[in-house]
């Protein structure tokens, strides 16, 4: 039977020299989690806290503008664009930025929301997509390793697209009983990192069947598996089903780096 608990994995400056025994020792812990759940929190000092609370401070000056202007964030992709009012899960709002580690695509969309300017969350967005994108590439470069392709993980990073979500799920003002904030699925990406403020919320189902709670910190990352990654990799690691269950009178602040790829035949292939 699998382990009814999430790997937790080091990810600090001492342990990411990748000529060092410790780098080989995480590459084979990261595979062992992805392999097991397609899920593991990572424990990363690459996110300063005064960034940690300028990027939620800005999400809840996002979220507050009016809808009309939050339904300007379009896209022809599924999941960039505006997610709000979905009947299964009425608690949930999102908005995506596309290409959100280079200025101009945090620029666009910083344009779109605020016509006049906000210099802080532009800021703000674009150095935190980055620290996501830092630890995304960390763990791409290592599962190329182990796949016997390191040489080639930087082909795998240009393959993709990378689109920072902010994400918001209001109180279901009910403090006896969990309520639904979003629906159990799996994502359709390469690699998604989360990282949540304070509120818990996120669940990952085990293959065991149970629903373990992903407890929010300052340094801890959620790096999950999608469908891109199950596909790549022939089954071998599975995508994460996960789903966000809310309790209380408290609303939930959470970001994300999500990692499309533009097109599976551009992934190197694998040494099988």
């Amino acid at each position: 039977m699998a382990p009814s608990h999430l790997s937790v994995i080091d990810f600090s400056s001492k342990t990411l020299n990748n000529t060092s025994s410790s780098w080989i020792t995480t590459c084979n812990e990261v595979m062992s989690a992805l392999e097991e759940h397609g899920v593991f929190i990572a424990m990363y000092d690459g996110l300063p806290q005064e960034l940690n609370d300028r990027i939620f401070l800005a999400s809840r000056d996002l979220f507050d503008l009016p809808t009309e202007v939050k339904l300007l964030n379009t896209s022809d992709k599924p999941y960039h664009a505006y997610i709000g009012s979905i009947p299964d899960s009425p608690l949930y709002e999102s908005l995506g930025i596309e290409n959100a580690t280079t200025e101009e695509g945090v620029e666009n969309f910083t344009k779109l929301m605020w016509p006049s300017g906000n210099e802080n969350f532009c800021k703000s967005a674009l150095m935190f997509s980055k620290v996501l994108a830092e630890l995304e590439h960390i763990v791409t470069q290592m599962i190329a390793k182990s796949f016997g392709i390191e040489d080639q993980y930087k082909s795998i990073i240009e393959s993709t697209n990378d689109v920072l979500r902010l994400q918001k799920y209001s109180s279901p003002k009910k403090n006896e009983e969990k309520t639904q904030g979003l629906v159990a699925h799996r994502d359709k990406t390469f690699l998604t990192v989360l990282h949540q403020k304070e509120v818990k919320g996120l669940e990952i189902q085990t293959k065991d069947g149970q629903w373990i709670q992903v407890d929010p910190s300052p340094s801890s990352f959620i790096v999950m598996a999608g469908d891109a990654c199950t596909a790549w990799t022939n089954g071998r690691v599975e995508a994460a089903l996960h789903r966000v269950m809310m309790k209380g009178n408290q609303e939930r602040f959470s970001l994300g780096l999500f990692s499309f790829v533009r097109d599976m035949n551009s992934l190197p292939s694998l040494h099988q």
